[in-house]
């Protein structure tokens, strides 16, 4: 028997994967054979969408031949301290695996089960995985070593609340902000233009003005591109740090983290909110958003009530395009429920 386990960094960033499409963990040697896990951030296959999925892969062959092999495994979520979940923790029978056929688990836990949990910290959460090969022949095992999850994060978290070698200062809304160059030309396509291209931000020893941001969203941001995660607030602030970083975000061109804005605004998705998420996601060409928008007003009784909205009037006067695409929406939900009707 032996163990491995996994870190999945960068969580939010793989939701994106479709349904049916997985991740593969490093290939590591169990029972004299050699393996892989399989990670599905939206399940295998469609009646599993919303669910994490975790499989278990033999790699091996023999001489140019299948290799089959016997063995039960045991998938479990581990915590903060390396001690596996027991509610998360689900095991097989015996099953048989040959050359890159996979058994294991299309619903081993509800996505939001893990979003809603303590276990997910820093974006990352952390799976191990049993093998017992069950043969008639003795091998001698490969011990395994728990890697635990990248902290890379956390250096550079502490580099930027020390201070230490820091190289550019902004002013945002009446606050100053130190920062490395290197660090956010790394990060920032459009940081590294303005560091190490012609622009005079290249060499200026001072405070680089920044005027179209508030502070605590400059903060936010330096956070995220330093930690590859977002500070700590209250669940009524985050609609509106949604919006501003999002805007943030496409201005400085950080693609994950406008992804996680649009995902956090897609959740908020009201009738009081719609409009003003719509003409968000028009102006900064977020499709998917903008998808969930229309999806959401394409309900006659959502339609009616986002109109007597504030940002309903707004939406009108400066996003004429987004207003085709509503009424295109309109008429073909109207046409849909009439054939439904005669069906």
């Amino acid at each position: 028997m032996g163990g491995v386990g996994w870190a999945i960094v960068g969580y939010s960033g793989t939701k994106e994967i479709p349904n049916g499409e997985g991740i593969d963990s490093c290939p590591f040697r169990v029972g004299g054979c050699t393996w892989n896990v399989r990670y599905y951030p939206n399940g295998l296959r469609s009646e599993y969408s919303g669910y994490i999925g975790l499989f278990l892969f033999l790699n091996d062959t023999v001489a140019g031949e299948a290799k089959t092999v016997k063995a039960k495994f045991m998938f479990s979520l581990l915590d903060q301290h390396g001690k596996p979940v027991s509610s998360y923790t689900a095991t097989s029978d015996t099953r048989e695996f040959s050359a890159h056929k996979g058994h294991g688990f299309g619903g081993f836990m509800r996505r939001v089960q893990l979003d809603e949990s303590e276990h997910l910290k820093d974006d990352s959460f952390t799976v191990k995985v049993d093998v017992t090969i069950m043969s008639e022949f003795h091998t001698q095992e490969t011990p395994s070593i728990l890697v635990p999850p990248s902290d890379l994060h956390r250096h550079l978290g502490v580099l930027l609340s020390s201070k230490a070698g820091v190289d550019v200062k902004f002013q945002v809304g009446g606050e100053t902000f130190s920062a490395h160059r290197l660090v956010l030309a790394a990060r920032s396509p459009v940081f590294r233009a303005e560091f190490f291209g012609q622009m005079r931000e290249g060499t200026t020893t001072e405070a680089i003005r920044i005027d179209d941001m508030e502070a605590p969203v400059f903060n936010a941001l330096l956070t995220f591109m330093y930690t590859d995660a977002l500070p700590d607030m209250k669940q009524e602030e985050e609609y509106a740090m949604a919006q501003h970083l999002l805007v943030a975000a496409d201005k400085y061109n950080l693609e994950r983290l406008k992804l996680i804005c649009e995902d956090k605004l897609c959740n908020r998705i009201d009738t009081s909110s719609v409009a003003t998420i719509l003409a968000l996601a028009e102006q900064r060409q977020c499709h998917e958003l903008k998808a969930a928008c229309l999806v959401f007003l394409s309900s006659p009784t959502n339609l009616g009530a986002a109109m007597e909205s504030e940002g309903f009037e707004f939406l009108t006067k400066n996003c004429p395009g987004v207003i085709k695409d509503l009424l295109k929406s309109q008429v073909a939900a109207s046409i849909l429920g009439k054939r439904n009707s005669r069906a």
